[in-house]
């Protein structure tokens, strides 16, 4: 059945350059290469660009579209996930053509577990717009608990579904639920047989075969896809059910946060409600409270302060914190047009609160867009492609209808455009490499904070354990250590951490604490259980940080060639804020010269970290280190580096843990003097097993045989030693 055709509407060609006058930091930036590639560093391409130098020129723009629809028989499901409005909405559209229609929510704790307590706010708050605007079309949204698969089985059995619609996902988790339902469905009877699932996705670009579209996004670039135009419900009154059913409490009323809450809570045990607290706390608050209980000073490059939006009527910010747009697509369309228009001014109160919002979350150049619509964009309160038509309509007012060639006239209209494009490109790759999966590691994708993050697993009984590579490399490095270490009688998840790989790459300050958060959750929301955490390299320094603040989630550690300090006899602990860590002219510039440097190097660079094995650095290892090159965002995480707090002493963050730490350390490292490393781990961090081996900066793809017999004889040892002090 044909339901949707849509017009085409192409993307502009943009360009952006900036000058700086730091010579000074050229010969800081060459000094830095070796230090760099301690850390594994083959950074990817900009989001600034990402939108600027490959499409042609809009000299028209409108705001029309075409669709077809054939008018179907009998009951259509549309289950809403991750879609929660009406606006651009392909499967609302489909499904609306069906005699009878259900749109149903599911509170599924396998979904809601993912979410912070302010993005459940913001989602009960778009579910409430969402029930709205379908009551305005004289439909209704119903609400139900428990695993989603059964509940619209059972409901597709009692109104005789034809077909049920819902957005196509990316999440593994989410297409395992899926898969689960498909499997339901066919054990449903029905006027035309067992209701089938159609599964939409809200088309950016104009692709015809996704298979095709290359993994490269410099490739991707040369196809000049055009964007599509968003779409628009043609009827003003959507069907009703024409059976009667049992709405349940929740027909008037949604559920509020407490009752959230409570079934999010209800059949946990005592060990999940720890991990769930554990998530509650930032990794920084853990660090001082560590401190301070140890009496540890604290160092803090500026003082604390916590900002508390103002209270207004009419806002755009409706959670208790207050710190992302939320409600309903309108307002979030609202927000839009007030970021957008930043630097016009306004008397408006909300406007001027949006306004307020952008100067503190600016803490780098086009920072605010994610910080300030993130969530909305993630539970799809509104559309990537709505937020760049509304970009470029902007554009167009601000130039009489024309849309130059050299840049966008405002920095914000510049984030949007770059964020949207930017999601849209991971997500295609994602559902790209989620269809055509047949490589020799199954590749999965996990949502964190609405970004998505790629990992694998092997194994299927024994210890959890989980591989984090170092800075600028993937779950891949990992390659020969994954079945090896699977095949000993481990389950092994190894993730590619955000920013990095084919993980995205947002437009947010990365920092060590953040990343150490990305790996508490994973482990809480993924592994769901203690593992035994193995880093290399910047990696290292990651996992030691996790091990230090939520030791309950570790079992024991490992480190590979670990970045980080010894330090004797610290007196302080060093903290510092997303703040005060702001992009400097200077580290733009470097970046830049960095990313021209490595791309050039690559090769060259890996040969020398495999010091005994050269042929190890392959061209498996190369073309993707150089394909992530040129990724959207990739100088946004390179200009990190220039930011890094690797001071908190790795000695510190052992303490509590040091009988449960092995250090492998590769003696011919060239990046770092081993011996010297080796020498301050022993003197100053009892308890710590130390093995040596003849290799470089990376034992563990150098030399994996042997890596992968010491963790496993070392697993096998900690979990001999846990099973002798375990209560019987």
């Amino acid at each position: 059945m044909k339901v949707l055709c849509t017009r085409k509407l192409p993307v502009q060609q943009i360009s952006g350059s900036r000058a700086f006058g730091f010579l000074d930091l050229l010969v800081q930036s060459i000094t830095l290469f070796p230090a760099l590639m301690a850390l594994l560093t083959f950074p990817h391409f900009s989001s600034h660009f990402l939108s600027r130098s490959s499409f042609p020129n809009i000299h028209s723009f409108s705001p029309t579209r075409r669709y077809c629809s054939i008018k179907a028989t009998g009951t259509a499901i549309l289950w809403f996930k991750h879609d929660l409005r009406t606006d651009d909405h392909p499967a609302l559209l489909a499904a609306s053509t069906f005699t009878s229609l259900l749109p149903i929510y599911v509170f599924d704790r396998r979904i809601l577990s993912r979410f912070s307590d302010e993005t459940l706010e913001l989602l009960l708050l778009a579910l409430q717009d969402l029930r709205k605007s379908l009551k305005d079309r004289g439909s209704d949204l119903m609400i139900r608990f428990g695993n989603a698969d059964s509940v619209i089985q059972q409901l597709a059995t009692e109104v005789k579904a034809t077909c049920v619609f819902a957005e196509q996902e990316v999440e593994y988790e989410l297409r395992l639920i899926i898969d689960v339902l498909k499997q339901r469905l066919k054990s449903v009877g029905g006027p035309q047989g067992s209701p089938r699932i159609e599964l939409l996705q809200t088309p950016f670009y104009e692709v015809k075969d996704l298979q095709k579209l290359p993994a490269s996004y410099g490739e991707f670039k040369k196809h000049r896809l055009p964007v599509t135009t968003p779409l628009q419900l043609s009827v003003s009154t959507l069907p009703g059910v024409e059976i009667e059913l049992d709405w349940g409490e929740f027909r008037g009323v949604l559920p509020s946060y407490d009752d959230i809450k409570g079934f999010m809570t209800s059949s946990q045990r005592k060990s999940g409600e720890n991990w769930r607290l554990i998530k509650e706390a930032s990794a920084e608050t853990v660090l001082r409270r560590k401190a301070l209980e140890s009496g540890d000073r604290i160092e803090r490059s500026s003082n604390f302060e916590q900002t508390q939006s103002r209270e207004r009527s009419g806002s755009v910010f409706v959670t208790k914190e207050g710190n992302a747009v939320g409600g309903g697509t309108n307002n979030v369309l609202n927000a839009l047009a007030a970021y957008l228009r930043y630097l016009e001014g306004t008397a408006r109160d909300d406007w001027q609160e949006v306004h307020e919002k952008v100067r503190a979350f600016e803490s780098r150049d086009g920072a605010s867009f994610i910080g300030l619509f993130g969530p909305a964009l993630s539970l799809g309160i509104i559309s990537r492609r709505r937020v760049y038509y509304e970009a470029i309509k902007y554009e167009q007012e601000r130039n009489a209808g024309f849309l130059s060639p050299f840049g966008y006239s405002a920095a914000t209209i510049a984030a949007a455009v770059d964020a949207v494009c930017s999601m849209e490109w991971y997500w295609l790759m994602a559902l790209r490499n989620q269809t055509n999966n047949d490589g020799v590691y199954s590749t999965r994708i996990w949502k964190w904070k609405g970004f998505l993050i790629e990992y694998t697993v092997a194994g299927e009984d024994g210890p959890a354990v989980l591989l984090v590579h170092g800075f600028g490399a993937f779950w891949e490095h990992y390659r020969d250590n994954i079945n090896g270490l699977a095949e000993s009688g481990n389950r092994v998840w190894a993730i590619t951490i955000l920013g990095f790989g084919k993980s995205e790459k947002p437009n947010v300050v990365y920092t060590e604490l953040l990343w150490a958060e990305l790996l508490r959750d994973f482990i809480v929301d993924v592994v769901g259980e203690p593992v035994h955490i193995v880093g290399n390299s910047i990696g290292g320094y990651l996992v030691a940080i996790v091990a230090g603040i939520w030791s309950d989630l570790i079992k024991s550690l490992v480190l590979i060639n670990s970045a980080g300090n010894v330090i004797p006899s610290y007196s302080f602990i060093p903290l510092s804020r997303v703040q005060d860590r702001q992009t400097s002219g200077a580290s733009w510039l470097g970046s830049r010269i960095l990313l021209f440097y490595l791309r050039l190097r690559t090769q060259e660079l890996l040969k020398k970290c495999y010091p005994t094995r050269v042929e190890r650095a392959d061209d498996r290892l190369i073309n993707e280190m150089l394909r992530a090159s040129y990724d959207p965002g990739v100088l946004v995480v390179l200009e990190s580096i220039f930011s890094f707090n690797l001071s908190i002493p790795v000695n510190f963050l052992l303490e509590d843990v040091k009988e449960k730490v092995l250090i492998i350390q590769g003696m011919k490292d060239p990046i770092s003097d081993s011996n010297s490393k080796v020498a301050m781990l022993k003197e100053h961090c009892d308890g710590v097993i130390i093995k040596e081996l003849e290799a470089g900066h990376c034992p563990h793809d150098e030399v994996p045989e042997r890596v992968n017999t010491i963790i496993c004889e070392w697993i096998i040892g900690v979990e001999s030693k846990i099973l002798v002090e375990s209560p019987v």
